[in-house]
C-alpha cells in the first residue's frame, strides 16, 4: 500500500516540540515531506534531523508565527524547495497572560492574540493560496479544550481559542469549493513540555481527563495525520475533540 503522504508536502508550524514534532514525525513517517516552523533555531534543526535520520524528509525553517513575513517565507519556501503544498498543521500556541481580567493589560492581552488567534490567520492566509495553486488539500488548526469550553483566569486564552475554531469554520467554507479542507482539533491535556510548564509535574491527571490519564503526543499526531489524509475528504468546518472525554462532561 502506498503511504498516504508519499510525494505530498506539509507544512508544520510549532513542529521542534510536543504535538508538533510527534504530527512532523507521523507525516514524515508515512511517506510526506515535512517543511518544519519553529522559533528555536536549534530544537528546530534537531526535530528536522531525527527525521531525516530515520528515512524520512525534513526541512527546517526559522519562524515566528506572530510575524507575517515570517509566515510567508515558511510557506514560500516549502513551494520553492518542492514545488508545492499538500497541506499544514498550525500548531503554534501557549499562556502567556494568564490571571483574572482585571489585572490583565493591553499589551498582554494582544500577545496572547498574537500568538494563538492572528498566527493562525497568518498561516491560513498564505497556505489557502499555495493549496489553491496545488489543486486543494487539508489544513488542521491546533485549537484546544477552552476553544469549546471556559476556564477562570485565562480569559484572553481562551478568547483566542475560540476564535481559531471561528477562523476554522469561516476558511473551510471559503475553500470547499477549492478543494480545500480546514478543520480544528480540540486537544486537552496532552503530555507535552507546554503541558507540563503550565500544570506542574506531579500533575493529578484524573482531575485533566476522565479518561484517567493524559493523551500521548503521537495519539494526536494519527488523529492529525487522518484529517490532513484524503481518507478524511469530507470532513470540513469541524471542530474536532480528542480530550478523553473532557469536553463531554
Amino acid at each position: 500500500m502506498t503511504p498516504r503522504f508519499d510525494g505530498k508536502v506539509i507544512v508544520v508550524t510549532g513542529g521542534s516540540s510536543g504535538i508538533g514534532r510527534a504530527v512532523a514525525q507521523r507525516i514524515a513517517a508515512e511517506g510526506g515531506c515535512v517543511v518544519i516552523g519553529a522559533r528555536g533555531a536549534e530544537a528546530g534543526e534537531a526535530a528536522a534531523a531525527v527525521i531525516r535520520a530515520d528515512g524520512g524528509r525534513a526541512e527546517f525553517v526559522a519562524t515566528d508565527v506572530t510575524v507575517e513575513a515570517d509566515v510567508a517565507r515558511l510557506v514560500g519556501t516549502a513551494l520553492e524547495r518542492f514545488g508545492r503544498l499538500d497541506g499544514a498543521f498550525n500548531n503554534v500556541g501557549g499562556v502567556t497572560a494568564a490571571g483574572p481580567i482585571a489585572d490583565l493589560d493591553a499589551a498582554g492581552w494582544q500577545a496572547e492574540l498574537d500568538l494563538n488567534l492572528t498566527s493562525v490567520f497568518y498561516c491560513l492566509k498564505h497556505e489557502l493560496p499555495a493549496l489553491q495553486g496545488n489543486h486543494g488539500g487539508a489544513i488542521v488548526n491546533n485549537a484546544s479544550a477552552l476553544s469549546v469550553t471556559g476556564a477562570g483566569g485565562m480569559a484572553a486564552y481562551t478568547a483566542a481559542k475560540h476564535g481559531v475554531v471561528g477562523l476554522t469554520r469561516a476558511a473551510a467554507l471559503e475553500s470547499a469549493r477549492a478543494g480545500i479542507r480546514v478543520n480544528a482539533l480540540v486537544t486537552h491535556a496532552v503530555d507535552t513540555p507546554l503541558f507540563h510548564s503550565l500544570a506542574g509535574d506531579s500533575v493529578d491527571a484524573t482531575v485533566f481527563s476522565p479518561a484517567g490519564r493524559l493523551s500521548r503526543p503521537d495519539e494526536v499526531a494519527a488523529f492529525a495525520a487522518f484529517l490532513l489524509s484524503d481518507e478524511a475528504g469530507f470532513v470540513t468546518g469541524a471542530a474536532l475533540a480528542i480530550d478523553g472525554g473532557y469536553t463531554a462532561q
